[in-house]
């Protein structure tokens, strides 16, 4: 993916994740449904975000950032802030 396909697709998610909001208070879902997809969603955010700090460090350290590579939830999750 290159930059602007981690955007559109973090734009995506964005998107998703206030459909899955607006869902839940319309009563199309449950609280435990949009949970669950809830975190799928920030998971796949997370990754994006991931994957465009990589990509911004590998050119900035003058290295291909299409070679940076999508890392995996239980990975990225484990971060500290």
């Amino acid at each position: 993916m290159n930059h602007q396909e981690i955007l559109d697709h973090i734009q995506a998610l964005v998107g998703e994740e206030h459909e899955l909001r607006s869902d839940v208070q319309s009563g199309k879902l449950s609280p435990d449904e949009e949970k669950a997809r809830l975190k799928q969603v920030e998971e796949a955010l997370d990754q994006c975000w991931d994957l465009l700090r990589q990509r911004n460090a590998r050119k900035n350290a003058g290295q291909d950032p299409d070679d940076a590579q999508v890392r995996p939830a239980s990975e990225v999750e484990g971060y500290l802030q």
